[in-house]
């Protein structure tokens, strides 16, 4: 600790005239207090300037990386409450191959933000430990950064100059957070810079020289399933300031998630990363990063305490699961595997015969999910769970065969790929894009097998009409004369609220989709850029089977009721009988 302290008095006249060569005066990983309520820390690359609320001094290469920008910050339910650091403390210390490390952790009523600091690396692994954070939705750490220094954004699905703050011209602005582009070409927002979170390896903003990146493997400390979609860098509209958001407890593509944490949960850890502005550089150390999951030098008993789980999902027909989207969640879950968030998940895929297997997982108890993801069998409309899955330290647990029950019904039509996103539909996995969902028509026909599915569009959301022509075989009337029941599956990739319609067969209706009600609360997908999914939904139409007859029938979804950029995404639409 003399070493660490030695720096205190260099780094207080730092402070105080704005001067960055602390940098190349330390030679190791330091923490040092100047008041009481500013501290210093870095290492002999890098230092940061950490206040009550804020990092506001970010020195690299002889550079404020903050410069007129807020920073680094902590923040809950947007930036309505931002956490205030009323103490710093070296947690632990070391050394290892790489030379001494630090463990700096920041003190908060909610909890303790700590930054593991190594000699040689520009950046420092970063990790939160609950104390008394509230229930909540939004949890994030992020960094807003000098603009000219960081003016591109990158994530899995986009990498691009960040939009210019003076295109942002207030008399343009048409809703949250999105504007009419000044030439009329488009729209400006920053949901067009979101990602589905599990697929990201490195991400972040840079430019020429300077590159600020996150990392975040494991990823098992995120609320949600494969669907989890986030913001992850965007232009600050009120100042300009590049953005870099942790989300690390998110809700900007979902219904909800409002949820408790326990005492002692870890968020993390990931690395935040530094460099001269290579996202392949990123890309090539979030490599390194991943294969070293989970970190060995991670002194935590519960985060170290993993095991195995796997086995072979079985279709009740026979068939292999093939591809399947499997899901470790809550026990008993009493909310949807996108709205968990209280504890640890992990997401994977089945492969062509089936089998499964989830390694490093925390010991504990979880309820085992699968749905279809398409592919062999995106003809399944049915889901599984299997609840008392238990996973214990250093043993592999053995679930063998599973059998997942299938419908039995004969299936007489099916729109799109049974796999909860609106891949295969016209526009349906187009890049991140503000009100793409208006380029969809107002009236549509699709004739079950002789169009393709690119004909149905991912969205609908204007006033009409869109109906489905579906042959009934002469032979198979019989059922309908018997008196027997069809069944109408929708499964939309999501719904935003402000459009409503009704289902008819044959010019009947046999039900509705109305907004605002339980199972039609609002996702934000359509009008926050998203093509492919926001939240699925489950329907099920029963109706007399009577109603159709042998020859040309329609099922009609009619849109009554429409609002701007808002309605229905689509999965999948089946009859049975």
């Amino acid at each position: 600790m003399t070493g660490l302290l030695s720096y205190a008095v260099l780094l207080l006249v730092g402070v105080l005239t704005g001067a960055h060569p602390l940098v190349e005066r330390a030679a190791g990983p330091f923490l040092s207090q100047v008041d009481n309520g500013t501290w210093v820390i870095g290492n002999e690359l890098w230092n940061l300037t950490q206040q009550r609320t804020y990092g506001v001094k970010l020195f690299y290469k002889e550079r404020d990386l903050v410069g007129d920008a807020v920073g680094h910050y902590v923040s809950y339910n947007g930036a309505a409450s931002n956490l205030n650091w009323t103490s710093a403390s070296i947690a632990s210390s070391g050394t290892d191959e790489s030379g001494p490390w630090i463990d700096v952790s920041f003190t908060a009523i909610e909890g303790d933000m700590h930054w593991v600091i190594r000699t040689g690396l520009v950046g420092a692994y970063q990790y939160f430990v609950n104390r008394a954070v509230p229930v909540l939705g939004e949890f994030r750490t992020l960094w807003r950064l000098d603009n000219m220094t960081f003016p591109r954004g990158h994530t899995s699905r986009r990498d691009e100059a960040l939009p210019p703050l003076s295109d942002y011209r207030p008399e343009l602005k048409v809703q949250d957070e999105t504007w009419q582009r000044p030439d009329g070409s488009g729209y400006i927002t920053k949901y067009d810079f979101s990602a589905f979170v599990r697929e990201q390896t490195a991400y972040g903003v840079y430019g020429d020289g300077f590159g600020s990146w996150y990392i975040n493997p494991g990823k098992d400390y995120y609320n949600g399933n494969h669907l989890k979609q986030e913001l992850m860098v965007h232009r600050e509209s009120a100042t300009g300031d590049a953005v870099q958001l942790n989300m690390i407890h998110g809700t900007h593509f979902q219904v909800s998630s409002s949820d408790a944490f326990p005492i002692g949960k870890v968020w993390g850890p990931w690395l935040w990363y530094l460099n001269d502005g290579s996202a392949e550089d990123a890309e090539a150390r979030a490599q390194d990063e991943f294969a070293a999951w989970p970190y060995a030098w991670f002194e935590d008993e519960a985060y170290q305490s993993r095991g195995s789980v796997g086995g072979r999902l079985v279709l009740s027909d026979g068939r292999p699961a093939a591809n399947a989207a499997v899901f470790l969640g809550d026990n008993e879950p009493n909310k949807t595997a996108l709205d968990m968030g209280s504890d640890y998940y992990y997401t994977g895929y089945a492969d062509a015969d089936g089998n499964f297997a989830f390694s490093d997982v925390r010991a504990a108890t979880y309820g085992l999910q699968a749905w279809s993801n398409g592919s062999a069998i995106a003809d399944v409309t049915t889901s599984l769970l299997r609840n008392g899955v238990t996973v214990t330290a250093g043993e592999e647990t053995d679930l063998e065969e599973v059998e997942w029950p299938v419908s039995n019904r004969t299936k007489l039509f099916q729109v799109g790929d049974f796999d909860r996103y609106a891949y295969g539909f016209n526009n349906g996995g187009a890049p991140y894009q503000h009100g793409l969902v208006a380029s969809c028509p107002a009236s549509l026909t699709y004739t079950a097998g002789t169009s393709r599915p690119a004909e149905w569009c991912f969205g609908q959301t204007w006033l009409g009409n869109w109906t489905i022509r579906f042959e009934v075989p002469a032979d198979a009337s019989a059922l309908a004369a018997g008196g027997g029941q069809a069944v109408l599956i929708v499964s939309l990739a999501g719904y935003s609220t402000g459009a409503s319609s009704n289902v008819y067969a044959n010019g009947r209706v046999i039900g509705n989709l109305t907004s605002g009600t339980p199972q039609l609360v609002n996702d934000p997908g359509l009008y926050r850029s998203a093509t492919v999914a926001g939240e699925w939904r489950y329907f099920e139409f029963p109706f007399d089977a009577g109603v159709l007859s042998a020859g040309w029938n329609t099922v009609t979804f009619e849109v009554t009721r429409n609002s701007t950029w808002r309605g229905f995404m689509w999965d999948s639409i089946v009859l049975e009988w």
